[in-house]
């Protein structure tokens, strides 16, 4: 029987939501924006100048939740839009000074959080979370796009 409460991907979900929405909730206090808007202007941040479809494909956010988050930017006048000459159809993004400005006073409460929320394992155990995660993130990934031959139908079921 499948219960929900040791099933792997739903205690990850649980685990991503409670974790998002108590970040959320320290740069929603501060600057009145959404976890798209964060992500966002982290990856803004964190990058310089992409388009919004690369903001979208490392940030994990449907392109039309992007579209919304950089149009609430823009018109708070946080981040630029600089058309591609090349294709006419996207157009680069990049944070104005207000928008790095606020990155900058946000990302070490982000990295605050993130170590508080380790802060309790030991650093063996953060370097062996740390190795999971990668090899969660490279195995569910490789489920997903078929490349992963040697699992079993025995095997997805645990997951």
């Amino acid at each position: 029987m499948l219960r929900l409460e040791t099933f792997l991907p739903w205690r990850l979900v649980v685990l991503a939501s409670t974790v998002s929405e108590n970040l959320a909730s320290l740069y929603s206090e501060r600057y009145g924006i959404t976890i798209p808007e964060w992500r966002v202007l982290a990856t803004l941040g964190q990058f310089g100048r992409m388009t919004a479809r690369d903001v979208g494909a490392h940030a994990r956010l449907h392109k039309t939740t992007v579209s919304r988050a950089v149009t609430t930017l823009c018109e708070r006048g946080w981040l630029k839009r600089e058309p591609n000459r090349a294709d006419q159809r996207e157009a680069f993004l990049s944070l104005k000074p207000r928008g790095r400005t606020v990155y900058e006073d946000l990302a070490p409460t982000a990295l605050g959080f993130a170590a508080r929320l380790v802060e309790d394992l030991a650093p063996e155990d953060r370097a062996a979370l740390e190795r999971i995660l990668d090899g969660l993130g490279a195995k569910a990934a490789a489920i997903g796009s078929g490349s992963d031959n040697a699992s079993s139908d025995s095997e997805s079921a645990r997951l």
